[in-house]
């Protein structure tokens, strides 16, 4: 098995151990990252209705133009930060957060420093 295959299977084993533990509800919902090796995406989903809430990623029009020349880490705390304000706007200030099987460490954990730091409480 080649090693980007053995990292393939070993997130998505981490990935459905942390999913059969948490689950994100109307109340609560779960905020989700994923990571890519050129954007961040993260969002808001309410598992019982089975709908995505609030969704923020590197790959939106607005974010490429202010971006500019910031580091991967500090364009991930921007996008916590973008996302936090849209759930501010739904009236959404609790959350579950979902690292969905990558370890929580650099741009991951940024995200969520971002979430906190707009007014989101895990």
């Amino acid at each position: 098995m080649s090693t980007t295959k053995k990292k393939s299977v070993s997130r998505t084993r981490r990935k459905r151990s942390i999913r059969g533990k948490i689950s994100g509800t109307a109340e609560r919902p779960r905020l989700t990252v994923f990571r890519s090796n050129k954007h961040i995406y993260a969002q808001v989903i309410d598992d019982v209705a089975g709908k995505t809430l609030a969704a923020f990623s590197t790959a939106n029009e607005g974010v490429r133009e202010s971006v500019g020349d910031k580091k991967k880490t500090e364009v991930a705390q921007i996008v916590g930060q973008k996302l936090a304000e849209k759930c501010k706007e739904l009236s959404i200030e609790n959350v579950v957060f979902d690292r969905n099987g990558f370890i929580y460490h650099g741009r991951v954990k940024a995200v969520a420093e971002g979430a906190r730091e707009g007014g989101l409480r895990f």
